[in-house]
């Protein structure tokens, strides 16, 4: 049965698994099917989808594989971070910890799987919706694509690779992105190294079907087109020189001083949105961000972000981000600290940490 665009967009009922599991031809098929919660990832769906990798890593009929979601607002809204706050809570944070564990695992994974691995970054692709697709082989993004990594908004830091890929991104668009935690475009997303090429939803059905028979490049050489080219954004990829002038800072202090400084209306914006969220997850998400520039492999980076990940857990922000946004939905967050110069250096050093539990070993082998 060919892929069809809407048959990727599944009719799920409540029996429905949580990931649907399929070979089409030459290619192996996962499809995100949750779509009620915009496909947040669970840990099951994190086990379904390493399990899945893992067999067809070692079948030759298998020649590629593709990731779909059900429904068509987005890929992936991110891990299912409710499930989260309930475990912080009213449990002792080893469900999170044990879910972060296998999902960094499967952010490895695919980043180093041995055939091509093929995301289509449809609608919303949030956070861990990053992990499972910006890591692959060939990551597409359409007309409807808004990618971004939105934790310092809840208390949290960029995971799932997130300080590597934005660390990395053309000059301090990364930087700026991750303190913010704004999202972009098709255009941007391939300018800041998210993506890698652009196929309008028109062309979608045909590129899925196509690679069935065919390789991903050659279904790309069919399919794929350039991304319209509207008038740049204030903070897109084309028009940065403000973002690398403000963000050239090692302090979020002096990050936002610089914004504000600038005559500059996007300038003022960023910073307006920065101080919204929260200062301690703003200072170590920097700190982070600034030592992933450093860091050998993804690898290292998702050992950092574990490390990180373990102590946002005993910190209250966590849980107040998750309730201001997505359970009470006030949007009223009570910050501790609740300003920047309150954040010690003491408190900082404690997210790098080594952890007093067993950490994360993902190896070391270069990240290509």
């Amino acid at each position: 049965m060919p892929i069809d665009a809407t048959a990727t967009a599944a009719r799920p009922n409540s029996n429905s698994p949580a990931v649907l599991v399929e070979r089409r031809g030459r290619l192996g098929v996962l499809t995100l099917n949750r779509p009620r919660t915009l496909n947040a990832l669970t840990h099951e769906m994190v086990r379904i989808l390493r399990q899945s990798l893992d067999v067809w890593a070692e079948d030759d009929a298998v020649q590629a594989v593709l990731l779909v979601s059900a429904g068509e607002r987005g890929l992936c809204a991110g891990g299912d971070v409710v499930a989260l706050y309930r475990d912080v809570q009213s449990g002792d944070g080893r469900a999170s910890a044990a879910f972060w564990r296998d999902e960094y695992a499967l952010n490895a994974r695919i980043a180093r799987y041995p055939k091509p691995y093929v995301a289509i970054m449809r609608g919303l692709v949030l956070g861990g919706g990053v992990g499972v697709s910006a890591h692959g082989s060939h990551r597409i993004v359409t007309d409807d694509s808004q990618i971004g990594m939105p934790e310092t908004s809840i208390g949290f830091i960029p995971d799932v690779g997130g300080t590597w890929l934005l660390s990395r991104g053309p000059g301090e668009l990364g930087t700026h992105l991750a303190l913010t935690g704004s999202t972009v475009s098709a255009r941007d997303a391939i300018a800041a190294g998210l993506a890698d090429a652009f196929v309008p939803t028109a062309n979608l059905p045909a590129f899925l079907r196509s690679l069935e028979n065919l390789p991903p490049d050659a279904a790309l050489r069919r399919h794929s087109a350039p991304v319209p080219s509207p008038a740049p954004a204030p903070a897109s990829a084309s028009n940065t020189t403000w973002v690398d002038t403000a963000y050239a800072f090692d302090t979020v202090e002096e990050i936002l001083g610089s914004l504000r400084k600038l005559n500059f209306p996007a300038a003022h914006a960023a910073a307006d949105t920065i101080v919204k969220n929260s200062p301690l997850a703003l200072t170590v998400t920097l700190a982070s961000l600034r030592s992933a520039r450093q860091l050998p492999t993804l690898e290292a980076a998702l050992e950092q972000e574990f490390r990180v990940s373990h102590h946002a857990l005993t910190t209250a922000d966590f849980a107040e981000g998750i309730r201001a946004r997505l359970i009470d939905k006030d949007r009223l967050p009570r910050w501790v600290p609740a300003t920047l110069e309150e954040v010690s250096p003491a408190l900082l050093a404690q997210f790098f940490a080594v952890l007093p539990t067993e950490e994360l070993s993902l190896g070391t082998s270069p990240t290509p």
